[in-house]
């Protein structure tokens, strides 16, 4: 991977999962999880100018990202900290500027902030030359989330343990139709949510590709979220709609964009939502080959 300007928007890109199982609980409280991880050509974009002023600042219109939590500041901090450690980086100084466009909708269920902060590592590892490979940045992002190292190996796959076990296959490129129903929910909140009687038993790749494909938080968040239970049953008598991730987003797939738009154009005025293809590489490492 090689940066050509510090001046280009990079894709920080969002994804669906087309299902998503837990298989059990850690010691250390970490969930371990099965699921097919698939990247859209749509999400984010960031700039990082790079300097030595040791701050990181973060630009953006959405104010509500601007805290010391977010997960591009929280990447950025992580990167530093271990560039020094491992004496990648040999003294404090190094700064950024970060600059962000955002368009996936936060607590969606497409990644958005998990996305964000991979790109700021795959960014960041270039800019500042730490030298890093994709999987010391996937195992020094598992810190912040289990989706990150996902978003940084850049690559379709289905993903196992906390996130940290890649699998990578191709899928049929389809259009899909991402509706969001302009509601928010916590990642956390649906893991305390979730009872011993929903775990699955973990299967081979071979199974979790020939079962029809479900996502386990998909009930509780018709349960607990009466908007996305009664979305879910209105569009379903036009096609099939299921939930990401820990939601709120619902997703159809179709062949081609015609088919799409057709039902795009019943969707409940309500809601947010947007019409685009899936991709077997991150549109992100799309730039650098």
């Amino acid at each position: 991977m090689k940066i050509k300007t510090i001046y280009t928007w990079w894709p920080s890109p969002a994804k669906i999962n087309l299902f998503l199982y837990v298989t059990g609980i850690r010691s250390n409280k970490y969930h371990n999880i099965q699921t097919l991880f698939q990247f859209l050509n749509y999400g984010d974009t960031l700039k990082i100018i790079p300097n030595n002023t040791g701050y990181i600042e973060l630009f953006t219109k959405n104010k509500n990202l601007l805290n010391k939590k977010n997960s591009i500041i929280t990447a950025a901090k992580l990167l530093k900290q271990k560039g020094i450690f491992y004496k990648r980086l040999h003294n404090s100084l190094n700064g950024a500027k970060i600059f962000l466009k955002k368009n996936i909708p936060i607590g969606s269920g497409l990644g958005g902030g998990s996305s964000n902060a991979a790109t700021t590592l795959i960014l960041l590892n270039q800019l500042w030359n730490t030298q890093f490979t994709l999987e010391e940045l996937s195992l020094f992002s598992l810190e912040i989330g289990s989706d990150i190292p996902g978003f940084i190996m850049g690559k379709t796959a289905i993903i196992e343990g906390i996130g940290d076990i890649f699998h990578p296959i191709q899928t049929q490129e389809k259009w899909y139709l991402i509706v969001y129903p302009n509601t928010t929910i916590s990642t956390k909140n649906m893991f305390e949510n979730l009872s011993l009687m929903q775990y699955s038993s973990k299967k081979s790749i071979q199974e979790l590709l020939h079962l029809p494909f479900k996502n386990v938080f998909e009930d509780i968040a018709k349960n607990k979220f009466i908007k996305i239970k009664k979305l879910i049953s209105i569009l379903s008598s036009y096609a099939p709609f299921r939930m990401t991730g820990t939601g709120s987003c619902i997703f159809s797939e179709f062949n081609d964009k015609q088919s799409a738009q057709k039902i795009f154009k019943l969707i409940p005025k309500d809601t947010t939502s947007f019409i685009t293809k899936s991709v077997n590489i991150s549109p992100l490492h799309k730039m650098f080959n």
